[in-house]
């Protein structure tokens, strides 16, 4: 395997417009509609992202039989100080499950819950 094992992610969502605002919040982002490929019926929403940066980009998902919530997968999203995103979790719906804490020479990180009932990490040097 050549590069990062993460190429994108998407996280499964009941409610698109809740969980946008949500995460446009938690992150101070703005979401960019993605048309569905392959004309499949999806509706999606991407992360900001840098193509020539390190790491992954991904995307909010709704689709018909798809739930969300109750999943094992986890998404980390880098941050300056996971402590400032974490701060905004409760006030805008969300859950703060671990706050934040040193992961030794890796930094620290956060683990929060979204509207959606799906557990998300963040990740900061400092």
């Amino acid at each position: 395997m050549n590069g990062n094992p993460v190429c994108w992610f998407e996280i499964y969502v009941d409610d698109m417009d809740r969980a946008r605002t949500f995460y446009e919040a938690l992150l101070d982002v703005t979401l960019d509609k993605l048309e569905s490929p392959a004309k499949m019926d999806i509706e999606m929403w991407t992360f900001p992202s840098n193509m020539e940066g390190y790491g992954a980009t991904g995307a909010l998902a709704k689709m018909d039989g798809v739930k969300a919530g109750g999943n094992s997968t986890l998404v980390y999203f880098s941050c300056a100080d996971c402590r400032v995103e974490e701060s905004r979790a409760e006030a805008i719906g969300g859950v703060v499950h671990v706050p934040k804490m040193a992961i030794g020479e890796f930094g620290f990180i956060s683990v929060v819950g979204d509207t959606e009932g799906n557990v998300i990490g963040l990740h900061s040097e400092n």
